[in-house]
């Protein structure tokens, strides 16, 4: 109930936004642009053109939860991506994305990966 962590999948998509779309009109975006099944457990998430306005869709058991902040002032950064519709996030970039960080001046160090 109410997880968000980092064994999830994270997708965000490219393009911008209505931010009044809700559940079905994003399911509607997940489905026809993405190729993605909404119910999937996937996270699924959404910037509007000014970038201040984010939405996270998540599908738990038994139903969708959508999380939604809106900035006071600043921007989202939209890490590079290839041209594509949507981009895979890691939870360590969505979670400095989301506090404000800048995806691009910061260094990552070498870690061990299996």
């Amino acid at each position: 109930m109410f997880s968000l962590t980092s064994s999830l999948q994270y997708y965000l998509y490219r393009g911008a936004t209505d931010m009044r779309k809700s559940f079905d009109g994003l399911c509607g975006i997940v489905q026809n642009q993405l190729y993605r099944n909404p119910t999937s457990g996937e996270v699924f998430i959404f910037i509007n053109r000014r970038r201040d306005k984010i939405k996270l869709l998540h599908w738990e058991a038994g139903g969708f939860v959508l999380y939604y902040k809106r900035l006071e002032s600043g921007t989202y950064e939209i890490p590079q991506m290839d041209d594509q519709e949507y981009g895979v996030l890691n939870w360590p970039d969505l979670v400095m994305m989301i506090e404000g960080i800048s995806l691009k001046s910061i260094q990552k160090r070498k870690r061990f990966s299996n």
